[in-house]
């Protein structure tokens, strides 16, 4: 049903002046994709402060029958967030911190904050929330959540579904599930915030959470190391998890992908004078100060008598491990050039990333003769970003951008992985995600979307083919 006047008049006074927009220079930066792929188009912001207000908006839209895209920090990179003609739903003034516990290691948190503002909560509280990841300065909890986010420390912490122990979440009717409870221990029945979680917005409204928090790192190690092949890098992260158990992140880096950083992004520099086929970021966390730094500089040496690594550097001072840290962080950013590219988010076994890598580059190629891949992403929990850039010689549309990217969830699928291992479903994957997926599992989706949300309002362009039920 479409959105009516009535309706907003409804929400405007519902919301009050400062809690709603209809000036198209106030939503424009929330109608595009951070890679400009989506742009939308909405008649209503709405910007509620809390909860009563969100759940308010969803009851006046499921009484009118109209269309909701919940957004988070816009950060997303499958369309998602990004509405068609919905009420925009954002969440970007519900940023308070209702109860943080030290000694219980939780914090309460509502949706709009970003993962950078609950660092900085956590760390001014002694305590630490360990995801990590590039946008965390405009990721917000809430879009973490929906897509189940993961990051560079997955491999020892978990993804979002792993660091959450309660929700609040808005039902697509506006009733209000409270499940914000902080327990480590809670066996009554089934776990229903799991639902919500990477369910991108399409079955209610998150607007609280109650998350886990650690310990502070006492000391960090970071390293970057040369590596001639995908294969070799996976011998080292073998090695490595054999004589440390406190590596928290070891992420890969194609030389393109370095290449197209340092020549995209300010301040990036080249690690190594002659770029390696394959760079590593290692990180590890430790106790015993240097002597683990004496231990680690032993271990990396071996490594590079055996021939399995060709060059390495350790941090020696924060500054350096930021500057390791900002090489990795700036891939995506390098190699968005305007160039048509398929851009994929996928996962295998950890063991058959160097057979994933290889099978991609040889499709790709196949498809797209002189075609650039640029390839990067979380070896240490199996989750490459995968793109493929168009010749120079091919013109925007000539780009078989559908072809390629089903060929390449083709080949993950073949091997036990994904088509998305962190960004979600959204809009980007939906028809692969039908192709792909195991049909009895998508009429089971289905069936939980019609029993929360019958009228079909909440994000409904997102995830599912359309149900029958």
């Amino acid at each position: 049903m479409p959105v009516t006047p009535e309706l907003l008049d409804r929400l405007s006074a519902q919301l009050g002046p400062t809690g709603y927009s209809t000036d198209p220079d106030v939503i424009a930066p929330k109608l595009v994709e951070w890679r400009q792929r989506w742009r939308g188009h909405t008649p209503f912001l709405a910007r509620p402060s809390s909860t009563a207000e969100v759940a308010a908006v969803v009851a006046a839209c499921a009484a009118a029958g109209a269309a909701i895209t919940p957004q988070g920090g816009n950060t997303g990179l499958v369309g998602g967030q990004i509405p068609a003609g919905e009420i925009l739903l954002s969440l970007d003034r519900m940023t308070a911190v209702r109860a943080i516990d030290p000694n219980n290691d939780s914090l309460i948190v509502e949706a709009g904050a970003t993962l950078a503002s609950v660092h900085q909560i956590a760390a001014e509280a002694g305590r630490r929330f360990p995801l990590s990841l590039a946008s965390q300065g405009s990721a917000s909890i809430g879009g973490l959540l929906s897509t189940n986010a993961g990051g560079v420390h997955v491999m020892r912490f978990g993804m979002m579904r792993d660091l959450t122990l309660g929700l609040e979440v808005v039902l697509a009717d506006g009733q209000v599930l409270n499940l914000l409870r902080t327990l480590r221990k809670n066996n009554t029945g089934y776990d229903l915030k799991q639902a919500f979680i990477g369910a991108e917005g399409t079955l209610g409204v998150i607007t609280a959470a109650a998350l886990k928090l650690f310990a502070p790192v006492l000391s960090r190690h970071v390293v970057l190391v040369a590596l001639a092949s995908a294969v070799d890098a996976l011998t080292l992260l073998a090695r490595t998890k054999q004589s440390f158990e406190t590596l928290s992140a070891f992420e890969i880096m194609n030389a393109q992908s370095i290449a197209f950083a340092v020549a995209n992004v300010a301040n990036v520099k080249a690690p190594f004078d002659t770029a390696p086929a394959f760079t590593a970021l290692l990180e590890f966390e430790s106790l015993d100060g240097l002597g683990f730094a004496d231990r680690l500089e032993t271990f990396l040496d071996r490594q590079l008598q055996d021939g399995l690594i060709t060059d390495g550097v350790i941090a020696r001072s924060k500054a350096q491990e930021e500057a390791f840290w900002k090489l990795r962080e700036s891939l995506s950013a390098g190699h968005r050039t305007g160039t048509p590219q398929a851009n994929h988010d996928i996962s295998c076994p950890v063991s058959m990333t160097p057979a994933l890598l290889s099978a991609a580059h040889a499709k790709a190629q196949e498809l797209v003769p002189g075609s650039t891949i640029v390839a990067f992403g979380h070896m240490g929990d199996g989750n490459t970003h995968l793109t493929v850039m168009a010749p120079p010689s091919l013109s925007p549309e000539a780009f078989p951008r559908d072809a390629v990217s089903h060929a390449i969830h083709a080949i993950a699928v073949a091997m036990g992985g994904s088509i998305s291992a962190e960004h979600g479903i959204g809009v980007a994957r939906k028809a692969d995600f039908a192709a792909f997926a195991d049909p009895l599992a998508i009429g089971m989706m289905q069936r939980i979307k019609h029993a929360l949300d019958p009228n079909g309002i909440m994000n409904p362009r997102a995830i599912l083919p359309e149900a029958n039920v």
